[in-house]
Order: structure tokens, then sequence, then C-alpha cells
């Protein structure tokens, strides 16, 4: 009867002082690592994927009216950047119109400019990540219209290249190729 006693004690002190654990409340340093590692890993995850895709299947889609496959990577490479920059305060690599127009530049399209683009996008991300001032972590911005503060926007950034990674899973399965295996950790 004392053990179980001793388990309802702690289980209530645990669900008592458990919500007034926040985000705000982690060392940054600990969170700063944490995105980096994750970053890191999607940056390999994502070269598996550009690297399983056959070099002339680049300009395939799965459907007329949608992006090709180097279109989507060149996407998911100028919203790390773009988006990035915004959560982070960082300046962008490339002026806003360059950037945003690399996934209809055809020469941007090849297989090697792709390859160039979406590693420079993950470095950036990583490097911004690195150097970002983290007692701004709680800091609001706005994109879009939308507000929230700069942790948010990290996440949202690292939720939309996971996204269109993962849009690239039908494209190379339409050309019959299994994709890479999901790399969690």
């Amino acid at each position: 009867m004392k053990k179980l006693f001793t388990f309802f004690s702690l289980l209530m002190l645990l669900l008592v002082t458990a919500p007034a654990l926040r985000a705000q409340d982690l060392p940054a340093d600990s969170v700063r690592a944490q995105m980096i590692r994750d970053w890191e890993r999607a940056k390999v995850y994502t070269n598996a994927y550009l690297a399983v895709m056959p070099a002339d299947k680049y300009d395939a889609k799965p459907n007329d009216s949608i992006r090709t496959f180097a279109q989507q990577m060149l996407h998911l490479a100028t919203a790390n950047i773009g988006l990035m920059a915004n959560a982070t305060g960082n300046a962008m690599l490339y002026p806003p119109g360059r950037l945003f127009s690399l996934e209809k530049t055809k020469s941007a399209q090849s297989v090697d400019s792709v390859h160039y683009y979406v590693n420079e996008s993950y470095d950036y991300a990583i490097n911004s990540i690195k150097k970002m001032d983290m007692a701004k972590l709680w800091e609001p911005v706005t994109l879009f219209g939308f507000s929230a503060s700069r942790y948010a926007f990290l996440l949202k950034v690292f939720e939309h290249q996971t996204h269109h990674r993962g849009q690239c899973t039908i494209y190379i399965r339409t050309q019959g190729i299994k994709p890479p295996q999901e790399m969690l950790f």
C-alpha cells in the first residue's frame, strides 16, 4: 500500500508540475544542438533522394499540373533559405528575385545545379542556426501575414522541407524505384 501511495504521489506531482514546463524553459544551447542534428540528418536524407533519382529523370513529374522533380527540390532549397532567413534574421544568400526564380530557371534544373542548390540550402540552414542569437528565439516575426515566434518559424522551415522531400517519394516511385529508407535518427 505504501508503494502504491508513493507511486500516486509522484504521479500527481508530475501532473501538477508538468504544465509549468514550457519550451521557453529549455536551455537554448540544447534547442540549437537538436536543431543542428535534425538539419544535418535531413541533409543526408535529402541527398539520398537526389542520388536515387536517375539524372535523366530530374525533369519527370507524376502529373502535368505539378512541378518536376528538379523543380520540387529547388523549391525545397529556396524555401530553406528564404524561410530560414526570416526565422533567424540572417541575410539571404541571394536577392529574393533570383532566389525565388530558381525553380523556373532551366539551367538551375540540371542534376549538378539541383545538388548544388539543395546542399547549399542545408548548409545555410545549419549555419544560420549555429549563428542565431538564441536569446531571440521567442521574439515574434511575421511572414506572409502569419506571426509567430522565431522558434515556431524554425519548426515550420523544417516541416516545409520534410513535406516537399516526402512529396518526392511519389516522383521516385513513378520511375519504378524504391525511395530511400526513412531516416528518423
